[in-house]
C-alpha cells in the first residue's frame, strides 16, 4: 500500500474526512463539497475528471471505515511513491534487477557486472558473500570489462600493446608480452596520475597568479589611463584658452587699428568736404560777379573774392584697396601652419607612446604567408613638403617620379641634396607595405623623421637613422650608417617591406609570384619611422606605393 491510494485526487493530499460520492470515488469532504459549492446555480453536480453529472445534488457521509483504515494506516506508516525521479531516463544508468519501469541504479559491481538500485543493492550490504564484491559509481560501460574473445574478466594490462586483458589472452596473441595485473597497472597508473594531478594544480596556481597579475595590470592601465586623460584634457583645455585669448588679442588689435585708420579717412574726408563746400560758395559768388555790370564793383571785389585757401591735394591720399589687412591674414595663416606641423608630429609620438603600453601577455607570432602580411597592410602617401624639387608625386601623392625641376615653396622638411621624399604617414606597431618600381636604380627606405636634410648626411642608409635597401638593375644591397651588406635574393620590380617597430624588427621581401625573404634586421626603434623613396639622377624613373586589397 502506498500513499497514493489513500490520497484525494483533489489536493493530492492523505484524505481527511473521506466521503465517496455515487460514482464509487473518494474525496476530502472539504474539496468535493466546495467544489459542488461553486456549481450550486448549474443545479449540476459534477465532477470534470470523471465526466459524471447529478440532477441532484449527492447527500455527503463521512466514509467511516476508510477514514479508521486511514488513520490506522499513518500509525503503521505507509510507503512513499517512487518518485518520478527516482525513475530510470534514458541517459541514466538502469537498474539491471527492476522488471518494468527500471529505478536508476546507485551502485554498480565489477564482481556480478551488473547495476542495481537502491532497493536491489541492498544484499550486497547484508550478504556476507556480496560484501566482498567491488562497488562503484553506475556505469554503462560495464560489458567493456568482459574480453571479447574468451568471455572472461579482464583482469590483467599487457604494457606491450597499452592494453587490458584476461587472464587467457597471455597463452595465445600476448604470448610473450610484457603483462602484469590491472591492479599493478593501476597502481602505477595512480603514482602518475597523481604526479600529474600535482603538475596541473601548480599550473592552476601559476595561471591564477598570472590571472591576479592581469587584474591588478587592468587596474593600473585603468587608473594610468584616466589619470592621463584627465591631465590631457585638461592640458588641451589651457592650449585652447591660450589660443583663445590670443584670437581674442589680434581681433582686438585688428579692431583698434581698424578704429585708428577710420577715424583717419573720415577726418580727412571732412575736410575734403568742408573744402568743396568753401569752393561751391566762392564759385558762386565769383558767377554773381561776373554779372555785375559795375565794372567799379567788380574790380574792387574781385581780390578778395579770388583768393583761395591751401588745397588738399588727391594725390597725398594713399589707396590701398583690400589689402589693408593681408599681412595679418598671411601671419595668421602661417601660425596655423606651424601648429598642425607641431601638432602632427606630437601626435606621432603621443601615439607612439600609447601604443607601446606592455602587459605580460605574448605578441602573436610573426606572419609567414603573404595573406597574413596583408592583414597588416598600410596605404602610404607622401609629404609634398619632403619631395625634392626634382620629384614630381601623382596618384594621390602614392606615386614618385624624377623630372625636371618643380617649383615647390620652401620648407624646412624638404630635401635638398639627394633625390629623396618621405611619407606622411608615421610608421609605428605591425605595418606591411609593397613598392612597385620602374627604371634605374630605387631605394626603399624606412627613416627618423628627423633625419638631416643638409647635402651630404641625408642619403638613406647613409646614417643611423635611416635604413635601406638599394634596389640597383643588378643587385640588392642594404645600407645603414654608411655601412652595406650585399643581399642576394631573386630579381623583381616589387619589393615588400614589413616593420614591427616594437620588436624592432625590419624586413624586405621580393614579390613577384612567390614571397621571398632578402634582408631581415633585428634592432632597437626610438621613434615613429617613415617610409622613403629615393630614385637616381635619370629622368622618367619612378617608385609608387600600391594599394594593397
Amino acid at each position: 500500500m502506498d500513499r497514493e491510494t489513500f490520497s484525494c485526487s483533489a489536493c493530492l493530499d492523505l484524505l481527511k474526512d473521506p466521503v465517496t460520492i455515487p460514482c464509487g470515488h473518494s474525496y476530502c469532504m472539504n474539496c468535493i463539497k466546495g467544489f459542488w459549492d461553486e456549481e450550486e446555480e448549474k443545479k449540476i453536480y459534477s465532477y470534470s475528471q470523471w465526466r459524471k453529472n447529478f440532477k441532484v445534488r449527492p447527500v455527503l457521509e463521512k466514509n467511516t471505515m476508510l477514514a479508521d483504515l486511514v488513520e490506522e494506516l499513518k500509525k503503521t506508516g505507509l510507503q512513499a511513491a517512487p518518485a518520478d525521479h527516482c525513475y530510470a531516463a534514458p541517459e541514466d544508468v538502469a537498474c539491471d534487477v527492476c522488471t518494468g519501469s527500471k529505478m536508476k541504479a546507485v551502485k554498480s559491481c565489477l564482481v556480478c557486472f551488473a547495476s542495481y538500485c537502491e532497493k536491489h543493492l541492498q544484499p550486497h550490504y547484508d550478504s556476507p558473500p556480496f560484501m566482498k564484491h567491488k562497488l562503484v559509481e553506475p556505469s554503462k560501460k560495464l560489458q567493456e570489462n568482459i574480453c571479447s574473445r574468451h568471455d572472461e574478466v579482464m583482469k590483467m594490462f599487457c604494457r606491450t600493446d597499452q592494453q587490458s586483458i584476461c587472464y587467457l589472452c597471455p597463452v595465445d596473441e600476448h604470448k610473450g608480452h610484457h603483462t602484469v595485473s590491472a591492479a599493478a597497472e593501476r597502481t602505477e597508473r595512480q603514482r602518475e596520475l597523481e604526479v600529474s594531478r600535482l603538475n596541473i594544480q601548480q599550473r592552476i596556481q601559476d595561471r591564477e597568479k598570472d590571472v591576479k597579475l592581469l587584474q591588478q595590470e587592468v587596474e593600473a592601465i585603468n587608473q594610468s589611463a584616466d589619470k592621463t586623460v584627465e591631465h590631457s584634457e585638461k592640458i588641451f583645455t589651457e592650449l585652447i584658452r591660450v589660443i583663445q585669448k590670443r584670437s581674442s588679442d589680434v581681433k582686438q588689435q585688428i579692431r583698434s587699428q581698424q578704429e585708428t585708420e577710420v577715424s583717419r579717412v573720415k577726418e580727412l574726408q571732412e575736410k575734403l568736404e568742408q573744402e568743396i563746400t568753401e569752393l561751391k560758395r566762392k564759385d558762386a559768388e565769383l558767377k554773381q560777379l561776373s554779372h555785375t555790370e559795375d565794372h567799379n564793383q567788380c574790380l574792387h571785389n574781385y581780390p578778395s573774392l579770388s583768393a583761395l585757401s591751401e588745397s588738399t591735394h588727391s594725390s597725398s591720399i594713399n589707396i590701398r584697396p583690400l589689402s589693408y589687412f593681408e599681412d595679418v591674414t598671411a601671419a595668421v595663416s602661417e601660425l596655423r601652419e606651424k601648429l598642425q606641423d607641431i601638432l602632427r608630429e606630437e601626435r606621432t609620438n603621443i601615439s607612439l607612446t600609447v601604443t607601446e603600453v606592455d602587459v605580460l601577455l605574448s605578441d602573436p607570432p610573426e606572419p609567414k604567408t603573404r595573406a597574413e602580411f596583408l592583414k597588416y597592410s598600410r596605404e602610404i602617401t607622401l609629404d609634398p613638403n619632403t619631395a625634392h624639387t626634382y620629384l614630381l608625386l601623382s596618384e594621390g601623392n602614392r606615386k614618385v617620379t624624377s623630372t625636371k625641376q618643380q617649383s615647390y615653396s620652401d620648407h624646412p622638411d624638404r630635401f635638398t641634396g639627394w633625390w629623396q621624399v618621405l611619407s606622411r604617414e608615421s610608421l609605428t606597431g605591425r605595418c606591411y607595405w609593397e613598392v612597385e618600381r620602374r627604371g634605374g636604380g630605387v631605394i626603399v627606405a624606412v627613416a627618423y623623421k628627423n633625419i638631416s636634410r643638409a647635402e651630404t648626411e641625408c642619403w638613406f642608409g647613409h646614417n643611423d637613422k635611416s635604413w635601406a635597401l638599394d634596389c640597383s638593375q643588378n643587385n640588392y644591397t642594404f645600407w645603414y650608417n654608411k655601412i652595406q651588406t650585399p643581399v642576394s635574393g631573386p630579381r623583381s620590380s616589387r619589393v615588400g617591406v614589413y616593420l614591427d617597430h616594437r620588436a624592432g624588427i625590419l624586413s624586405f621581401y621580393s614579390i613577384s609570384e612567390t614571397m621571398t625573404l632578402l634582408h631581415r634586421v633585428q634592432t632597437t626603434f626610438t621613434q615613429p619611422l617613415y617610409a622613403g623613396l629615393w630614385l637616381c639622377y635619370s629622368y622618367g624613373d619612378s617608385a609608387e606605393f600600391i594599394k594593397l586589397k
